[in-house]
């Protein structure tokens, strides 16, 4: 009789199955845009005669599940009744998390977890303890249910008495712009997205806020909820998500209103009050949410720079924005604060950030950085478009912005599946990475010796 090595069942399971949370919320996110390819290429899901073509069923469900809101079609006149409420119900799906959704529902039903499951949800969550997992689950669908449904009602409110909306529209209305703003997903039911609310607080605001809100990131929304008299308990992540957003939100409003005040393409042909709102629904926006209240083709290029890089910066950790994160950005501040000095140590707000950080740091920004320049190289070499239009667009689909200068139908069909490429890489790849990287721990046995090369 053989006897089992203790390797074999490890070997096995490895050749059999995904192991690890990477692998499982990966083959998760695709399995979901799969679903949704398939449910948007029926008949039933399109206004016209005839079905969607493959690629635009899987353009538009990789879109909607990875949160970003770009589009080759028209969400309001191509996609039927139950094409909405498939991109809805796919839009919910990324905004909870695959694996989020998967244990939730296994708290449930059962009320038990196993190790592996649990182990899933954390990396998705960005809980801080696997024993944690079953509270944050549940604070995250409260939270959730709470900012989507007040958001609904007051958008259904401003339609029905607003607009003259009969009341099934004006409710499906809010609850569609609702839930796809908190997810900060960019969808729209009008043909022009936002822009005939440019000057209607009553809109653009809890749009904004429900998209301000979901960006911030669930450990802060759930620390807020818990701890929010008391800043003192705040963790150092609460603190940075918080004054980051803070500074980016303000900072940008200034930049965007005072690049395209006299514009009139845009904001120039708005009342001082118009231009205001205008100039901050684009800054929160373009943190990842993608709705637009005014044309981004008829922009300033040098507005479309500063827009990359609020997109590229995103929003904050395990939330349904997208982007290099603000606290990834700040560290990467303190570490250049902390060279400038010549200080030992890098400290963020009274706290000492772990060299491991640091490292975290720089590799998820070069990576990401790495990956919009081939891909902006790769559309600039197939297309006839220029660098700025190019760029913008890259960076709209890695970061999952959404938005778009109205180049992205006209593309070759190399170029839209390359933006495919980057919404699906720009949802699960930084959150991979991180987790990857901090889960990741190798000891080694010897230590070379040092030698310094030459830097500058």
């Amino acid at each position: 009789m053989s006897v089992r090595s203790p390797a074999e069942p490890a070997t096995r399971r490895r050749a059999h199955g995904p192991q690890g949370p990477s692998q499982v919320i990966i083959l998760s996110f695709a399995a979901a845009a799969a679903a949704g390819t398939v449910l948007l290429s029926l008949p039933v899901a399109t206004t016209g005669p005839g079905r969607a073509s493959l690629f635009e069923a899987m353009f538009t469900a990789t879109s909607a599940v990875c949160l970003t809101g770009h589009l080759i079609v028209n969400t309001a006149t191509h996609w039927s009744p139950f094409g909405h409420v498939v991109i809805l119900v796919l839009i919910t799906i990324g905004g909870f998390g695959i694996m989020t959704l998967a244990s939730l529902l296994g708290v449930l039903v059962s009320r038990r977890m196993g190790l592996r499951t649990r182990i899933t949800a954390a990396a998705e969550s960005r809980s801080i303890g696997i024993g944690d997992v079953r509270r944050v689950l549940v604070n995250v669908v409260r939270i959730t249910l709470a900012f989507e449904a007040v958001t609904a009602l007051a958008l259904t409110a401003r339609f029905y008495f607003g607009y003259d909306e009969r009341a099934p529209r004006a409710l499906w209305l809010g609850v569609f712009h609702g839930v796809s703003a908190f997810n900060n997903a960019g969808f729209s039911l009008f043909d022009d997205n936002l822009m005939g609310f440019v000057a209607d607080p009553w809109v653009c605001l809890p749009v904004a806020l429900a998209s301000i809100a979901g960006g911030l990131g669930f450990p802060v929304l759930i620390q807020l909820r818990r701890d929010l008299p008391h800043p003192r308990f705040w963790t150092l992540n609460t603190r940075l998500v918080l004054a980051a957003t803070a500074v980016l939100l303000v900072s940008g409003a200034v930049f965007v209103t005072a690049m395209e005040w006299s514009n009139d393409d845009t904001l120039g042909k708005l009342s001082p009050g118009g231009r205001l709102l205008a100039g901050f629904f684009l800054s929160a926006m373009t943190r990842t949410a993608g709705f637009n209240s005014v044309d981004i083709g008829a922009l300033d290029p040098a507005t479309w720079l500063g827009m990359d890089v609020l997109m590229f910066i995103g929003g904050g950790p395990a939330g349904t924005a997208g982007g290099l994160k603000v606290t990834t950005f700040a560290v990467l501040f303190f570490i250049i604060y902390t060279e400038l000095r010549g200080d030992g140590a890098v400290n963020a707000l009274g706290k000492r950030l772990p060299r491991s950080v640091h490292r975290q740091a720089i590799t998820v920004a070069l990576v990401s950085v790495a990956v919009v320049v081939m891909a902006t190289l790769a559309l600039l070499i197939m297309t006839g478009f220029t660098l700025d239009q190019v760029l913008f667009e890259v960076m709209a689909a890695f970061t999952t912005a959404g938005m778009s200068t109205g180049i992205t139908p006209d593309l070759p069909l190399a170029g839209q599946l390359i933006l495919v490429v980057l919404m699906f890489l720009g949802r699960v790849g930084p959150v991979i990475l991180a987790s990857g990287l901090a889960l990741r721990r190798t000891t080694r046995m010897y230590e070379l010796p040092k030698e310094r090369p030459i830097i500058g």
